[in-house]
């Protein structure tokens, strides 16, 4: 499905790393914290493990405790959900806008107005486990945070969404995991909420093996980022001294040496990807049966993370996805929804009908292969293929 871009240059700088010796945290993970936030545009980056970790320390930064809501949306990576469970807080999913897939404003602003009143307008946007009896519907918390997820490397619309958590005193944090490099009405994405987590998975724009980054501008947020990352110690503490309950997050030298190199190659890296989307847009715009990624015009750049087409009925997403696999071509449905997934059914009680958009682009979605290795001749195969399907 993907493949990372790694050059002579990334690896000599991890073979430069193992000479030293010193494997841990140090100079080559301050290097890369401070390249990305200047990169992005704030004051403050926290290197961590994975983008899962961020924004798990995100969500403890927020304050979320116990029956605490968090809005969020159903349409994206389970990890974006699952951060807020950790803290034993409730993800109250939003239906997303159909065009783009990122959380729908209007619904979000609805959401969030019935949640601040309670009663049972309230009540309809609790899980359904807090409705049918099976959880005490009075226990939760208080509306807390909004936790929007740019999507595929597109921005989520996030002015009307900002709107509301001024309104309401929410946090922000922005689940940038698929956007480094995107950006909103001229905004880099990651400078938008009070927080953001970039992700550098190897099918990510750029590569730290596993890996993640906090960016945020709050001081107070970082120090306590970098103290729960490293199992809770704080600069001024002795060896195996901690204030906090903290958590092996750290990222190694090795790894962000990588991501360092990566850093330094992102426009090139994020240009190769857009070629590539181009190639794919080109040769699949004409098709009656399938429809390429949309861009909203609130998206002055989209950071093409992966490139996602629906297979619209009559014609069947999974049989096409089959085909395509007989044919030697990997592709994948993206995403399936949060709430069908069985945890969340078994838990929270979620079924079928509760998201209506999110389920019709869990059925109707596939991610094709796609990188910035990615050869215009595999383009052409993956589309040939495609096409010979599809009429």
């Amino acid at each position: 499905m993907s493949s990372p871009d790694i050059s002579l240059a990334e690896i000599t700088a991890v073979t430069n790393v193992l000479k030293t010796g010193s494997l841990s945290t140090g100079p080559q993970l301050r290097a890369f914290e401070e390249g990305v936030a200047g990169y992005v545009g704030v004051q403050f980056g926290v290197g961590v493990n994975s983008g899962t970790s961020g924004l798990h320390l995100c969500v403890i930064g927020a304050g979320i405790g116990e029956g605490d809501l968090t809005l969020t949306t159903p349409f994206s990576f389970i990890a974006s959900s699952n951060c807020i469970l950790y803290e034993r807080g409730i993800p109250v999913f939003i239906d997303v806008d159909k065009k783009t897939g990122n959380l729908d404003p209007i619904l979000a602003a609805e959401a969030s107005n019935d949640l601040l009143k309670g009663g049972k307008n309230a009540r309809r946007w609790l899980p359904p486990s807090m409705r049918d009896g099976r959880m005490d519907p009075t226990h939760y918390g208080r509306l807390k945070c909004l936790l929007p997820v740019h999507a595929f490397g597109q921005p989520a619309d996030m002015d009307p969404l900002l709107e509301i958590a001024q309104h309401h005193e929410l946090c922000v944090i922005e689940d940038a995991c698929e956007a480094l490099g995107a950006a909103y009405k001229g905004r880099r994405a990651g400078t938008l909420g009070d927080a953001a987590v970039f992700a550098f998975y190897p099918n990510k724009q750029i590569t730290t093996g596993e890996g993640g980054m906090i960016v945020t501008d709050h001081e107070t947020w970082s120090n306590l980022f970098l103290s729960l990352r490293n199992q809770g110690r704080d600069t001024f503490d002795a060896w195996l001294n901690h204030s906090h309950l903290g958590y092996n997050y750290r990222l190694d030298e090795m790894s962000a040496a990588l991501g360092l190199v990566q850093l330094n190659r992102l426009q090139e890296l994020l240009s190769k990807r857009a070629r590539v989307a181009s190639w794919y847009t080109e040769r699949l715009k004409n098709l009656d049966l399938l429809e390429c990624p949309y861009i909203a015009s609130t998206t002055t750049r989209m950071s093409w993370f992966v490139y996602v087409v629906r297979i619209l009925p009559p014609a069947n997403r999974n049989q096409i996805m089959e085909k395509l696999a007989g044919e030697g071509i990997p592709s994948r449905p993206y995403f399936s929804p949060i709430h069908l997934q069985p945890f969340y059914r078994n838990t929270l009680g979620f079924q079928r009908g509760e998201f209506p958009i999110t389920e019709y682009l869990g059925d109707v979605s596939l991610a094709l292969p796609f990188s910035s290795v990615i050869s215009e001749d595999q383009v052409d195969h993956v589309c040939a293929v495609l096409q010979r399907l599809l009429v």
